[in-house]
């Protein structure tokens, strides 16, 4: 009896995808406090945004809580890739708590960046998604009523100010560049005399992923995107192919893959948030080979070379 065979299935995988700098950084941090202090090792908030990551490192003997108050007493804690705000490395310290702390350098960087501005008498303008982590962490940089959170570009043009030109604005790391930009030009134009960030705050991972979409988007069916929903980043993944007129879909694993919408498809894009790791594409493309011929392609659009330090007394353990 002949074997059927398979329909082929052209796979275009975006490059750069899946773990930056930071991402690696702060999984780093939490291994290296379970080796040096034993578990459990507690952690506030998903130290990134992802399921399989953060089971993984349960398995190790992470404990993963939303408040501090859930943390007992003589114990390390870990905060998130996200970013904090100051009042709770402050509340850790007075309990006595050993703390590490894995925000992102270039989270941290956008912290500083507020205090600067706020220190200078400036009422900062931030771009950013509502009760995202990062953008909580950066407001509780500064005293209240010192920034306001703008999403959209309808956001912009509802602005009021009290000192039209006393204004900045900062940026969440994990947005859109195409949506950020716009927004900033709205800025600009409602606010001539705003005074831009130094440099781009949106982050070079988030950048690239984007840029990494759009590069195969154009000789795409479909593209998938492996990540989070609560993934900011991952998300905007989404909505760059989208854009691009290529229908996209989020999954966190190939087992939430749905058939029926590769219905049709013969070239296929695949790329990954910045939380997600790679073993998670390759479960992917096994996936997709039970089905398909598949002719797997990377397309890289960009080298990446960054790491980050390890904050001081875990670079011994590693």
């Amino acid at each position: 009896m002949a074997t059927v065979s398979k329909p082929v299935l052209e796979l275009l995988i975006a490059a750069p995808r899946g773990f930056c700098a930071g991402v690696d950084r702060a999984i780093r941090i939490v291994e290296l406090a379970i080796e040096k202090y034993g578990a459990p090792v507690y952690v506030r908030h998903e130290i990134v945004h992802n399921k399989f990551v953060v089971d993984t490192l349960k398995a190790q003997g992470a404990i993963f809580v939303e408040e501090l108050d859930q943390v007992p007493d003589g114990v390390p804690v870990v905060f998130s890739a996200h970013g904090v705000p100051k009042a709770v490395p402050t509340k850790a310290a007075e309990r006595g708590l050993s703390y590490l702390d894995a925000t992102c350098p270039l989270v941290s960087k956008v912290h500083r960046q507020a205090e600067r501005l706020v220190a200078m008498g400036k009422h900062i303008v931030f771009i950013g998604h509502a009760g995202h982590p990062e953008v909580i962490g950066t407001f509780g940089q500064v005293p209240e009523g010192s920034m306001t959170l703008v999403e959209t570009v309808a956001d912009v043009a509802a602005l009021m100010p009290t000192d039209a030109d006393n204004l900045s604005f900062l940026t969440q790391t994990t947005l859109s560049v195409d949506d950020t930009a716009e927004m900033v030009a709205a800025l600009h134009a409602k606010f001539p005399t705003i005074q831009a960030p130094r440099g781009e705050d949106i982050c070079y991972a988030t950048s690239n992923r984007q840029a990494a979409v759009k590069a195969i988007a154009s000789s795409c069916d479909a593209v998938l995107v492996i990540g989070a929903p609560n993934s900011s980043n991952s998300l905007r993944l989404v909505e760059v192919a989208e854009r691009q007129g290529v229908p996209a879909r989020l999954i966190q694993r190939a087992a939430d893959l749905d058939w029926d919408f590769l219905e049709g498809v013969g070239a296929l894009g695949l790329t990954a948030g910045a939380s997600a790791p790679e073993q998670l594409v390759r479960e992917l493309v096994d996936r997709l080979s039970e089905r398909f011929d598949v002719r797997e392609r990377e397309v890289e659009t960009t080298r990446e070379n960054i790491a980050f330090k390890l904050p001081h007394g875990l670079e011994a353990a590693a």
